[in-house]
């Protein structure tokens, strides 16, 4: 087989939209089944090292854990269904097709498979196809992809576990700051000031909130999403990233609150709104300033 290098590679894409844009989807279908894995494994993996730290501290001795959860791994074991323990076979876990395929039940149990799974399949796929169609064939598009993706894994988390992991956020995070030396989305002084800002603006609202309700009102996880969102995009689009985060999370929270679905003592995770807000302003922050300045000139 003749290989293909990175500039032939990138013509070749260039040249052929239809390839590209197929291809993107393709892929970013494939990253959203495992963004389903990482959803529900990792959280469990923290959960098993924080009880063994637990242990160890106390000087408890080793905790009682399976073998399965010992092993635990984004890789390992293989993916089963939950209820009957059927080892998913390459064929069912094509991405939304094997979901339809298969139509929604386990091949051996028949029970149900969750609608998350091709939803965020999916999503996914769209959300790549719209950074693909944003950047085209370019290095700020690989960039944006791994941003949107891990950005999707942490809305995943924190919906189910109202938790942001600092294994996803600090590498996010970092990940910014050094794309900033090459003023991929912006330069590395307003990288380094939105990542400074992003961490104390909400480090600063946490503690007023508790100083005067004396509860807490957010959790260190969206100091540190902040932090990062403001590393790849800039301390000049955190205002907007703040304000539509806020407004969006307030009005879906009024709106749980009414219709009975969340209850006023229910903890309503703030991550997905910051992640939502954060990748609008990496892809169209900069227009939509330009139009918001623009419009009251």
């Amino acid at each position: 087989m003749v290989g293909i290098n990175l500039p032939e590679m990138v013509a070749l894409f260039e040249a052929n939209p239809w390839l590209f844009y197929s291809g993107i989807v393709f892929f970013g279908l494939c990253v959203g089944s495992f963004l389903n894995v990482v959803a529900w494994r990792l959280p469990a993996m923290m959960e098993r090292d924080w009880k063994i730290q637990c242990h160890e501290f106390l000087e408890l001795g080793a905790p009682e854990l399976s073998d399965e959860t010992r092993t635990l791994s984004l890789s390992t074991p293989v993916s089963r269904c939950p209820q009957c323990g059927h080892k998913i076979r390459a064929w069912e876990n094509i991405p939304v097709i094997s979901y339809l395929l298969l139509r929604a039940k386990c091949s051996s149990c028949k029970s149900h498979i969750s609608i998350q799974y091709p939803l965020v399949e999916a999503i996914t796929g769209a959300v790549s196809l719209v950074v693909a169609w944003r950047f085209g064939v370019s290095m700020e598009m690989l960039a944006a992809l791994v941003f949107s993706w891990i950005l999707l894994a942490l809305t995943l988390i924190d919906l189910k576990k109202t938790l942001l992991p600092d294994s996803l956020t600090l590498p996010l995070l970092w990940l910014g700051l050094l794309l900033a030396l090459n003023n991929t989305f912006t330069d590395l002084t307003s990288s380094v000031i939105g990542a400074a800002a992003g961490y104390l603006v909400l480090w600063l609202v946490f503690h007023a909130f508790r100083l005067v309700t004396g509860k807490e009102g957010m959790g260190y996880g969206d100091f540190k999403l902040l932090a990062a969102l403001g590393a790849w995009a800039g301390w000049q689009l955190l205002p907007q990233i703040i304000l539509l985060s806020s407004v969006v999370g307030a009005l879906i929270g009024i709106g749980l609150l009414v219709t009975g679905k969340n209850k006023r003592s229910q903890p309503i995770p703030f991550g997905p709104y910051l992640a939502v807000a954060g990748w609008i302003a990496l892809l169209w922050g900069q227009d939509i300033n330009r139009l918001y300045l623009g419009s009251i000139q």
